[in-house]
């Protein structure tokens, strides 16, 4: 199949790759600054620096764009493909974003004659390797299986894929996902920063890592990053505990107050995080920050962090307070 991918970062150049290099489909890479475009190439893509280049290079095949964006951005590049896109066009949002935006931004698109399907994409750099695992919904009857060519390749070899039904639904399943993701994170920094700092001290934390690691109940690939991390310093050198979040607990503790119902483990993380950007850092956080490091490549100090997001955070946690 014919496919564009829209946002040539460390999720969506693992995708344009991993479609390209199998042969099976022609991608056409687009972002906004143009040397992920030309790596993109260096994968078998085709390079499209416009919208306009994008649009040519279907021809007269259907237009299939699958875009991987921050949720901040989604709603006025999806405006500004329906102004170029013919009627019957389908549009993937994959990113990380709201599932209540997400029904919204599909009446629209229906509206205007379009298909939106909703993706949420979990699998972090080593998506490309092990296959990504894939939450979708949203499309007319039929718009799934179209697309689905593209889900089957991407899941390769050990991911999955599943289509839960109508707009907003994969992204909600994401959400919830991502929201699990924080309290299971919580947990086992907790635990560890108690072994750091317990009744017994010089503790070999990796080596407990390595045997929760082998059947036990928390054996898990959040642990293995621990393990590895604890290996690679014992006491996480050149880590400050600043921990990020990409906004997808927040949206699902949202959803669970209005529906009445209590996550308090989900809360705890986000709180733990929102301070730790004010500067309340610990063995944990620290520990919080190479996981993410390890499973996404996010970046291990808050001087690192994409641009606004201290700022967002901190505005954030002030209405939140507020509430």
């Amino acid at each position: 199949m014919k496919i564009a991918i829209q946002g040539l970062g460390r999720m969506g150049m693992q995708i344009a790759r991993k479609l390209a290099e199998s042969g099976e489909h022609t991608v056409i890479a687009h972002n906004r600054s143009h040397e992920p475009i030309d790596e993109a190439a260096t994968y078998g893509a085709v390079k499209a620096y416009e919208k306009a280049d994008v649009i040519r290079e279907f021809g007269g095949d259907q237009v299939i764009i699958w875009i991987m964006l921050p949720d901040t951005i989604v709603d006025e590049q999806v405006d500004e493909w329906l102004t170029l896109i013919p009627q019957g066009s389908i549009l993937i949002d994959g990113g990380n974003s709201n599932f209540t935006m997400t029904q919204k931004l599909s009446e629209k698109v229906t509206a205007a004659g379009m298909h939106l399907i909703d993706v949420g994409v979990s699998g972090g750099v080593w998506g490309y390797q092990n296959g990504f695992c894939m939450m979708a919904g949203g499309g007319a009857e039929g718009t799934f299986g179209i697309v689905e060519p593209a889900m089957k390749t991407l899941a390769l070899p050990e991911g999955a894929y599943h289509h839960f039904g109508e707009s907003g639904s994969g992204h909600c399943v994401k959400m919830t996902h991502n929201a699990i993701e924080y309290g299971m994170m919580q947990a086992l920094a907790e635990g560890y920063h108690f072994l750091k700092e317990g009744p017994y001290k010089n503790l070999d934390l990796a080596a407990a890592g390595e045997v929760w690691q082998h059947h036990s109940v928390i054996t898990s690939w959040l642990n293995e990053l621990c393990r590895d991390s604890l290996r690679e310093s014992p006491e996480l050198e050149g880590i400050d505990g600043y921990v990020a979040e990409n906004g997808e607990a927040r949206y699902t503790l949202e959803a669970a107050k209005e529906l009445g119902i209590a996550m308090p483990v989900v809360q705890a993380s986000l709180d733990v995080r929102i301070a730790s950007q004010q500067g309340e850092v610990s063995f944990a956080t620290k520990l919080l920050a190479a996981m993410r490091n390890k499973f996404g490549g996010h970046a291990l100090n808050g001087e690192g962090a994409e641009p606004g997001v201290r700022e967002q955070i901190a505005h954030e946690k002030s209405g939140n307070e507020q509430e």
